[in-house]
């Protein structure tokens, strides 16, 4: 099967650029992994401040020398502006043909969601209007047990800074699983991206498989990155994705089925002077908000920090300040991680979150590597070489291609 990367390839030969606009703080749900802390019903763009981002960032054509772009929507819940984010693009694609712009013809539309609007009238015609140009993917965490656990919706007690008792939360499963087939009949190849916290653990082997079953085929799924785990969630964790690799592989998931917590190119030692990139793309991507400010990143917006200041390194009046980007532009793995993670044995793989890393970090600064997810990594990578070698094993037996 045909995956998203493999898909991409003949539109994005080179590196894109990520251009993300923050259209609404507001979401439906009221989700207990969220990192976004500051999501509220006010801050919401408006056309001029979305016009203007648009036309700062084709104006300055020759500081984007990327071959191909990826115009990011996100919340909060982005479809709650698709009236605004369907005039944005209309303005994008008139603009970038009137200025016979390198992006013409090689941009994607894209989209991070909760699922409950999907297949309302306004979006659906958005989807019609641009099926070959997007990207959406709906956010599903598994069983109904799972999904509900985290995936609240969002009550006027909760916004005035209550906190519900479990039995009066109402979980969202069955208003975002209903439109899942719409979604993979429009997206067929389309994967779903999970969240794993602390009480989630228990539930990622049936959590998979239940989102196998939807006909989901690419389930992408990580741990939260701050530090919210607990003793013992590592041996937890790793149960779980033992116990999950066995059902893929005597289930012949494999095939057709994909889950990125298990990976071939992970576990390894890493030579510093050949693998040294950063993990992650901020300072090289870009963010706006509803204010027109930019960011190197959505995670250095002011709604996604809990205790530091937003980095804003400009916005749509004075346009980007180019010295306020230069700390991102010599980061790499070896200036920002301890010794301890640079002679790791299994450091390959190990990935982190440059905004949760500043927002973590003992001072300003994105030099200093959060490693809160430590023993979650060394829990995967032991249950990641389980995997390889039972189905190494049975390739071996059955005659198979090794």
């Amino acid at each position: 099967m045909e995956t998203i990367k493999e898909r991409n390839k003949g539109w994005q030969n080179g590196t894109a650029k990520n251009i993300t606009f923050i259209v609404t703080k507001d979401c439906q749900l009221a989700c207990k992994y969220c990192y976004l802390v500051g999501k509220n019903s006010k801050e919401r763009m408006t056309w001029e401040v979305a016009k203007a981002t648009i036309d700062y960032i084709l104006d300055h054509e020759d500081e984007m020398k990327e071959e191909s772009v990826v115009w990011d929507f996100i919340g909060g819940e982005p479809f709650l502006e698709i009236e605004l984010i369907d005039k944005i693009c209309d303005y994008l694609k008139l603009e970038m043909f009137r200025r016979n712009h390198h992006w013409f013809n090689s941009y994607r539309f894209s989209f991070s969601t909760n699922g409950i609007n999907y297949d309302t009238e306004k979006v659906q015609n958005f989807i019609k209007k641009n099926r070959e140009h997007l990207s959406i993917g709906i956010t599903i965490d598994g069983t109904k047990r799972k999904h509900d656990l985290n995936r609240i919706w969002k009550t006027k007690e909760m916004e005035q800074g209550m906190k519900l008792k479990p039995e009066d939360e109402k979980g969202s499963y069955e208003d975002v699983v209903k439109n899942i087939p719409l979604w993979l009949n429009q997206f067929p190849n389309a994967g779903t991206k999970v969240t794993i916290s602390s009480a989630d653990i228990p539930y990622i082997k049936e959590n998979v498989l239940h989102l196998y079953s939807l006909g989901i085929h690419e389930v992408n799924i990580n741990c939260v990155f701050e530090d919210v785990l607990k003793d013992g969630d590592d041996a937890l964790f790793e149960n779980q994705l033992t116990e999950l690799a066995d059902a893929i592989i005597d289930g012949d998931y494999y095939h057709e089925y994909t889950c990125s917590f298990f990976s071939e190119h992970m576990g390894k030692p890493l030579d510093c002077q050949l693998q040294n990139q950063n993990w992650c793309g901020a300072g090289m991507m870009l963010a706006v908000d509803a204010e027109g400010n930019f960011y190197p990143c959505t995670r250095f917006a002011q709604y996604s920090l809990r205790d530091k200041k937003a980095w804003i390194i400009g916005n749509i009046h004075e346009g980007i300040n180019h010295n306020k980007l230069r700390p991102f532009l010599t980061l790499d793995r070896c200036t920002q991680s301890t010794q301890e993670c640079i002679d790791c044995e299994v450091a390959e793989g190990c990935a982190w979150c440059q905004g949760e890393n500043y927002d973590a970090a003992d001072t300003p600064t994105v030099y200093q590597r959060s490693t809160a997810i430590c023993k979650m990594h060394k829990a995967r990578v032991r249950a990641n070489n389980y995997y390889w070698n039972k189905l190494y094993r049975k390739l071996e037996k059955e005659g198979g291609e090794k």
